[in-house]
């Protein structure tokens, strides 16, 4: 819902952004996820800097935004969904956890809030929307719905997992709150983007046409572009190297 470098003296030096660089449920057949962002679980300290006014403001402003944008999609997903699966259930419970990791989290030590970190964060919410728009307008062609059934289960406890993992750590722009290092952070560096693609995969098995395949092909780009900003930031706590180190893997294990 997701890094080794030297800080220095943290008290002094204000927050930096780098330049360059989600969250889930579905409705019915094609109800998009809510996204939730960042790969990174259980908290290793990390020295924090001192905080300043317009800094605890923005922290507040940013909190506010997660909660308010998580609640809205509760509100207009839960109608729209006739029928509760499995996976509409763990989906819902992941939004209803960011509800209350938005009120409680960390601030970061330090976050991209380049333009083009936040276009990416921007088209990886609204690629699951756009396709089902689409398929509304465009019948696609049914393929496996069991199969595709079964990936969007699986990536919804995957995704769940993550979440839990993550804690206050979570956030949608690329930032420094903390290493996540437990749970199946242990298996790859970045398991909730993992399960957002084996979701993808699900639905475009259940129904697909030329139009979702590139809106997913988009969505796609924008998250592996999410890895590499938020490796950027991550890469920013010591015991990163270390991580790395165990965790060869940023999503797909024993390939990349």
């Amino acid at each position: 819902m997701r890094s080794g470098g030297h800080e220095g003296n943290l008290a002094e030096k204000p927050i930096k952004t780098i330049s360059g660089a989600r969250y889930g449920p579905q409705g019915s057949n094609h109800s998009p996820r809510p996204r939730s962002a960042l790969g990174a679980g259980r908290i290793i300290p990390f020295p924090r800097r001192l905080t300043s006014i317009s800094q605890i403001i923005d922290g507040w402003r940013s909190n506010a935004i997660l909660f308010v944008v998580t609640l809205v999609e509760l509100i207009v997903l839960f109608p729209l969904t006739t029928t509760f699966t499995i996976a509409d259930w763990i989906y819902l419970s992941q939004n209803v956890l960011v509800l209350g990791i938005s009120l409680t989290r960390r601030r970061p030590v330090a976050q991209d809030q380049s333009w083009p970190a936040s276009l990416a964060v921007a088209i990886s919410y609204i690629y699951p929307y756009a396709q089902v728009i689409y398929l509304n307008w465009r019948e696609g062609y049914v393929v496996w719905p069991a199969g595709g059934t079964a990936l969007v289960t699986l990536s919804a406890f995957l995704s769940l997992t993550a979440l839990i993992s993550i804690g206050k750590l979570f956030g949608v722009r690329p930032a420094m709150r903390g290493l996540a290092i437990k749970g199946p952070y242990r298996l790859v560096r970045h398991p909730m983007y993992l399960a957002y693609f084996l979701a993808d995969i699900g639905y475009q098995l259940q129904e697909w046409n030329v139009g979702t395949v590139l809106i997913a092909a988009a969505g796609w780009a924008s998250l592996v572009y999410r890895i590499f900003a938020e490796e950027r930031m991550l890469s920013r706590h010591p015991d990163w190297v270390a991580y790395v180190g165990r965790v060869r893997h940023r999503l797909i294990p024993g390939l990349w």
